[in-house]
């Protein structure tokens, strides 16, 4: 049995044949993801939603000639972007993106931004129910500045997620999402797994629909390609499907780093606190604290260490390899780096302290920039598990897979007993498991991780 896997990434819109019997990864394949449109103020990061349709249709046909014999089609996508869209999935919006910040922008009411206006506006009470998650990049929050800004679509549109609106133009179906998706919204009741109308009205929302929550796993259209009709299963969170790919279970503490990192926990049951909860699988929950600075920030100080080479026209290869090396080499340093270069878990004001001719080296600047982020690490995990009542860790990601001396300073901190995800191909190997799922193999979600675990000999 094979399926094609989708992953609408940030970066790249990726996909893979995914067998199932042989639990394989094959003919991985990337399509950049389209440019932000130009022209726009700084704050703003919209994206034109026909050609991420395109690239991703075009991405699916590729695929499926490798695999014309496919059963299925699982997806996961970057969440909290949406595109407003009407009841057949034609856009009346450009898709604004996770990374959009406009609701930082200064309110008219004066002294305040929008975003701080929403967490002034929301009582403890909505913001436990909400799951502790708004941030500038939560559609609640740009949709907000929208409506006080008398930008929201005029009549009343759908608010689309990426995933349901790309889907509903593949098939020719609704946009629809699921639970996990609808918390990203940042408008969703978690306990309930309801639209949270009170806290809609509050913000002026009332007049955008909202898209119907379908369960896990559901058949949500049909993709044609030649006389065949492959079936897409309800898309997931890239977030959630690269924890399962992680193979993640109670008792560890995951640590994800890429461009963006998070520290997550299986919960016991509903938790709230001073952390995300978000809903997972099979009605499940993570405590999560997420947009803690990874790759992003490492890649501006790589920005800032290349810059007058570029500057003058020479092409700059991939310094990774030299990074890891020099960091190594260094076994103290009285540099210190925050690394919240951009708003964050962390706060936005990052700092380099303590510079010194001596110290002013790419050894001594990385090591002191990894030892940084494993303090963000350490201060996440008090907050999500304050009795520290793990007995490992997990670590998944690119950059703490490629980054043994990361992973080092995270142990130092953290406790030394951990494991490596499966794969490097944590999402591919997440939408597997979950293809295994929902064709019926598996009767939920943490019976495919146990048979990974199993798969892939993953000590108790």
């Amino acid at each position: 049995m094979r399926f094609i896997g989708i992953d609408l990434g940030t970066t790249f819109i990726k996909g893979a044949v995914l067998d199932l019997d042989n639990w394989s990864i094959r003919h991985v394949e990337r399509f950049p993801f389209p440019e932000p449109i130009p022209g726009l103020r700084t704050s703003f990061r919209e994206f034109d939603p026909a050609q991420i349709v395109t690239a991703t249709r075009a991405l699916l046909e590729r695929l499926l000639r490798h695999a014309p014999d496919a059963e299925g089609i699982v997806c996961c996508s970057q969440l909290h972007g949406l595109v407003f869209s009407t009841d057949d999935g034609r856009a009346v919006s450009n898709f604004i993106s996770w990374q959009d910040q406009r609701a930082l922008e200064a309110s008219p009411s004066g002294g305040s931004t929008y975003f701080d206006e929403v967490n002034r506006r929301l009582t403890p009470e909505e913001r436990r129910d909400l799951g502790n998650e708004p941030r500038p990049g939560v559609p609640l929050c740009f949709m907000h500045w929208l409506a006080q800004n008398g930008r929201l679509p005029n009549p009343p549109v759908l608010a689309a997620d990426l995933p349901g609106f790309v889907v509903a133009n593949l098939c020719g179906c609704a946009p629809t999402t699921d639970v996990p998706r609808a918390a990203a919204h940042g408008a969703l009741n978690v306990q309930t797994s309801a639209w949270h109308r009170p806290v809609i009205e509050k913000f002026g929302l009332s007049q955008v629909r909202w898209p119907t929550i379908v369960k896990q796993g559901a058949v949500v259209g049909q993709f044609r390609f030649g006389t065949k009709d492959v079936p897409v299963f309800a898309p997931v969170g890239d977030y959630h499907c690269s924890q399962v790919g992680a193979l993640l279970e109670e008792g560890e503490l995951s640590v994800n780093i890429s461009t963006g990192s998070a520290v997550i926990q299986l919960a016991r049951g509903y938790e709230a606190g001073d952390f995300q909860t978000r809903p997972w699988f099979d009605g499940r929950y993570l405590k999560t604290i997420t947009h803690i600075p990874g790759g992003r920030a490492l890649n501006a100080l790589i920005r800032l260490l290349t810059e007058l080479a570029e500057a003058q026209g020479f092409s700059v290869k991939d310094p990774w390899d030299y990074i890891q090396a020099e960091a190594s080499k260094i076994h103290a340093t009285d540099l210190r780096v925050d690394p919240a270069f951009y708003f964050s878990a962390m706060g936005d004001h990052g700092s380099v302290q303590g510079m010194r001719e001596e110290n002013l080296t790419v050894g001594h600047l990385f090591h002191a920039a990894f030892a940084g982020m494993a303090d963000n690490y350490a201060r996440c995990a008090a907050r999500i598990a304050p009795s520290r009542d793990w007995t490992r860790l997990v670590f998944s990601g690119g950059v703490a897979l490629k980054s043994d001396l990361l992973r080092r300073f995270i142990c130092d901190r953290l406790g030394s007993s951990h494991r490596l995800a499966a794969s490097e191909e944590d999402t591919m190997l997440g939408l597997l498991l979950l293809a295994l799922t929902f064709s019926g193999r598996c009767r939920s979600v943490a019976e495919a991780i146990a048979r990974g675990r199993e798969h892939f000999q993953v000590a108790a």
